[in-house]
């Protein structure tokens, strides 16, 4: 029998779809199988077939960031006499970039945080554009704990842009785990859940974006990641501005007034 993925995308509904992170004996923990996973998950997701995809993790976890055990697989491959320093370095721009891929994906995606959190885990959230927790969520900032600084895997550019600079600056400091619901108190999560009821929740938010045309909800999310990082007002308005001209060169405007009148659900242009 064939070992189990560690990760499987699986499609819920049409037009959106489900990652999930399949290492359970080990929490989810990131080793090189996941990484490869998580890459041709998102290769998948880029295709323009999905509008909005889920992110959680099997078992009892969500995922415990690196793994520790001495059971995963290297991130990287590395060439005899490859100094130490390097190859260290090749591994950790590995896994950076495949964060950086997640959070520029070109459709939203909702963390399903189903258990642990923590380290590379809270990055996996901190990357999706909207995280709903279960009961049992932990989400913690835990690298400064393994004998390293927190600064990883761009929890210092989104943690402070999430939860304010103040509060990120103690569960940086720290590395302290918190549980839910005061993730829930300082906006790091949108919702608490029963776990019985994450995966629907999550689905009914994908649903809730998926219901919207297609081209805006991309422009959306690629604007609003560019405003974010804008210089200035009048920097994010003229990106606004051409954002807005550009989706309302589409039928959808005209569609979306003709549906409000006809009281029905619009029929939006394919992207």
């Amino acid at each position: 029998m064939a070992p189990e993925p560690a990760v499987k995308l699986e499609t819920l509904d049409d037009n959106i779809a489900c990652i999930t992170l399949n290492r359970p004996s080990v929490l989810n923990a990131i080793d090189r199988s996941l990484i490869d996973g998580v890459d041709a998950a998102l290769d998948a997701l880029s295709g323009g077939e999905f509008r909005a995809a889920i992110l959680t993790g099997a078992g009892r976890g969500f995922c415990a960031g690196a793994d520790l055990s001495g059971t995963g697989q290297p991130w990287t491959d590395t060439k005899p006499g490859t100094p130490s320093f390097k190859a260290s370095y090749d591994a950790q721009v590995r896994l950076a970039d495949l964060y950086v891929r997640l959070y520029e994906l070109p459709i939203p995606v909702i963390a399903a945080v189903n258990g642990v959190a923590v380290g590379g885990g809270l990055a996996f959230a901190l990357h999706c554009d909207i995280r709903i927790a279960s009961e049992s969520a932990r989400f913690g900032s835990v690298f400064i704990k393994a004998g390293f600084s927190s600064m990883d895997m761009g929890t210092s550019y989104l943690l402070p842009k999430i939860v304010g600079a103040g509060v990120a600056r103690e569960l940086m400091l720290t590395g302290r785990i918190i549980d839910a619901d005061e993730a829930y108190g300082i906006k790091l999560v949108h919702a608490v859940v029963d776990a019985d009821d994450l995966m629907t929740t999550a689905l009914d938010k994908a649903r809730e974006i998926a219901a919207n045309n297609a081209l805006g909800v991309w422009q959306t999310k690629i604007g609003l990641n560019a405003a974010l990082d804008a210089p200035s007002l009048r920097h994010a308005i003229e990106l606004e501005n051409r954002t807005q001209i550009l989706t309302g060169f589409t039928n959808n405007p005209t569609e979306a007034a003709l549906a409000h009148r006809e009281k029905r659900a619009p029929k939006w242009d394919a992207l």
